[in-house]
């Protein structure tokens, strides 16, 4: 069943942003489905866990700013959302459409968002 009113779906949208505590996560890089552990994340190359911070839209959209990762050659499928720059709670993840493949080491950049319907 889809949410009809749009206030409410903004409403739990927001509390989706806050399951850290505030409104900043931990963004990472997978190399394949990370499925509900965190599995398959990036390593090397100087790759880290970005922090980014969740902008509350409307109808239930949330966004962040866009996301640079430093990453090793390699084809990327996935993101997750963390607690911590290392270790933590896993969240959630969403797959990249398209995959990102880097022939060697370079960047990546994102921009996460979240939308209820």
């Amino acid at each position: 069943m889809a949410i009809a009113v749009a206030t409410t779906r903004q409403v739990l949208a927001d509390a989706y942003k806050t399951l850290a505590g505030s409104s900043s996560v931990y963004v990472s890089l997978h190399t394949a489905d990370p499925s509900t552990t965190g599995a398959n994340e990036a390593t090397g190359g100087g790759y880290a866990r970005v922090q980014g911070t969740w902008s509350s839209g409307s109808g239930g959209a949330l966004s962040m700013a866009e996301l640079t990762f430093t990453a090793p050659a390699g084809t990327y499928t996935h993101v997750g959302l963390w607690s911590a720059s290392s270790s933590g709670t896993f969240y959630d993840k969403a797959a990249l459409s398209p995959n990102i493949t880097l022939g060697s080491a370079g960047t990546i950049k994102v921009t996460p968002s979240f939308a209820l319907s």
